[in-house]
């Protein structure tokens, strides 16, 4: 029996007040964590930070877990209610420091369906306090001068098949330019057209990044148009020692190209294996046996057949993200004449390898793949793409049913052709079929672009309902001792799917 309520209720007081200082303590540095994302243009919500404060809080809460979590994911709402309005507060103040750019600016090129361009000088603008409107421009080469007579035009990148041909229109050029004998970049200074050449600049950003040992190197370039000449005046410049050209009506070309055997680097300046047309690979590296390094300017996708031929052998590669940004980068101080530095290179790289980059789930049938895959769909703001799905809406027919009537083989046919098509694609959730990593054939397509999540869960957890495959316990613990092993060689990150969903979930985003 309770003697003396004051007494308690002046403890509860007590409590009360240190609750009172401690929130308004953790508020405070909610205004310094939005403070943080504005400056990083991360978001506001942070689903996998969510999760693990929660699940925490549930397991040192005991009989009270239910209403702690009530307590906290308010106190949660409240923190993000706090950093929005104040990121909204200063996104409004900042407003009136940004330079709005009038005129036209953009990527010049006649197929642009793969470039990153955009998304990087947005983030350039936002970084740099610059508002200007940049588009990509597709222009069929009989609108090319038409285009360029334009006024309005203030800052271009130019891209295949200009890098060139848009010489003829500028009235100046730069030392960059007239030593690489092409542009991709123009300039309107004082009513006339500057071309400018960042890609030398671009290319040798991504080298030294990477700590490219070119000194006294034999280096073979694949092509020979405009990003092959910028890279061969980057080399010269690095120290390279010899530069073979390679192109299909050179001197060199690629049937004539293994007589250079003992060449150190290769660097493909070609756009083969670039998107759409992924997968291919201008020549075979197995060829040149001292290679010591692969560059490859393509950057859609993130790992080009190239680059995943490097892998296999044990070279180490590179692909040409980093310079396209660094390249953009020099465009945008000659754009504004401003001086970005570096370290906006390397987080506007981090940030589009992220982006771009897709999730891919595989894992035994049942695992909770589709689940997961529209959990993160919905956390990030991705599109989820489910492979069996997509053979169902094709073929007008469940998994089951074609399985049933055509038989496995042709269903991995038809479920290898849609990981293909889709695959090549980028910043997706993707869900595989539980034996898609069955067909070896299936894995350069999925890690392009991938970073692949093995889905685990006991086998005793695992559903058999309505699954061709896996009837029985019987057959699915088959099923695993043939799959696990795939399933683990193929994966980058294995998680475990046992408990609560929401904590595999919260795993694979925070990694993301």
């Amino acid at each position: 029996m309770i003697e003396n309520l004051d007494e308690i209720r002046s403890q509860l007081d007590r409590i009360d007040k240190d609750i009172l200082a401690r929130f308004l303590e953790r508020m405070k540095l909610s205004e310094e964590i939005a403070e943080y994302k504005v400056e990083r243009n991360m978001p506001v919500e942070d689903t996998s930070r969510e999760y693990e404060i929660i699940n925490e809080i549930s397991e040192l809460s005991g009989e009270f877990s239910a209403y702690t979590t009530a307590l906290f994911r308010t106190v949660l709402e409240l923190s993000k209610d706090y950093q929005e309005n104040w990121i909204k507060a200063y996104n409004e103040d900042e407003k009136r420091k940004v330079v709005q750019m009038p005129g036209v600016y953009g990527l010049l090129g006649e197929h642009l369906g793969h470039s990153y361009s955009e998304q990087i000088h947005k983030e350039l603008g936002l970084r740099g306090k610059v508002a200007y409107d940049y588009k990509l421009l597709e222009i069929d080469p009989e609108h090319l001068e038409e285009f360029l007579s334009r006024s309005d035009i203030q800052g271009l990148n130019v891209t295949i098949p200009y890098k060139t041909a848009i010489l003829a229109f500028c009235q100046e050029l730069s030392d960059d330019v007239l030593r690489v004998g092409a542009a991709n970049t123009v300039v309107m200074k004082k009513g006339k057209l500057c071309a400018y050449n960042t890609d030398v600049a671009g290319f040798k950003y991504m080298v030294e990044r990477k700590s490219v040992d070119v000194s006294g190197k034999k280096v073979i370039i694949l092509g020979s148009g405009g990003a092959s000449k910028a890279a061969r005046v980057a080399l010269e410049d690095l120290g390279a020692r010899e530069i073979i050209i390679v192109s299909r009506d050179g001197a060199i070309d690629y049937d004539s190209v293994h007589i250079h055997s003992d060449a150190d680097i290769i660097v493909n300046t070609t756009p083969v294996g670039m998107y759409p047309d992924n997968l291919i690979s201008p020549i075979s590296l197995k060829d040149f046996p001292k290679l010591s390094y692969v560059i490859d300017v393509v950057y859609n996708p993130l790992r080009t057949a190239l680059l995943m031929e490097a892998e296999q052998l044990g070279i180490p590669a590179i692909g040409g993200l980093s310079m396209l940004v660094a390249q953009a980068r020099e465009s945008y101080n000659l754009f504004f004449d401003r001086n970005m530095i570096n370290a906006t290179v390397e987080d506007v790289t981090t940030m589009l390898h992220k982006q771009n980059q897709n999730i891919i789930l595989t894992g035994m049938p049942g695992c909770g793949k589709t689940t997961i895959a529209k959990m993160i769909g919905e956390a990030t703001g991705r599109e989820v793409i489910d492979i069996d799905k997509v053979v169902e809406f094709e073929q007008k027919k469940t998994v089951a049913e074609i399985i049933n009537k055509y038989g496995e083989e042709t269903f991995r046919n038809l479920e290898h052709q849609a990981i293909l098509d889709n695959c090549k694609l980028s910043g997706k959730v993707i869900a595989l079929g539980g034996g898609a990593i069955l067909d070896s054939e299936n894995y350069p397509a999925l890690h392009q672009n991938g970073k692949i999540f093995f889905i685990r869960r006991d086998i005793d957890l695992l559903p058999t309902d309505d699954r061709p495959l896996s009837k029985s316990p019987e057959t699915l613990k088959e099923m695993q001792k043939i799959r696990l092993p795939l399933y683990q060689d193929a994966a980058d990150v294995e998680i475990e799917n046992n408990g609560a969903i929401e904590e595999a979930v919260a795993k694979i985003i925070k990694q993301i």
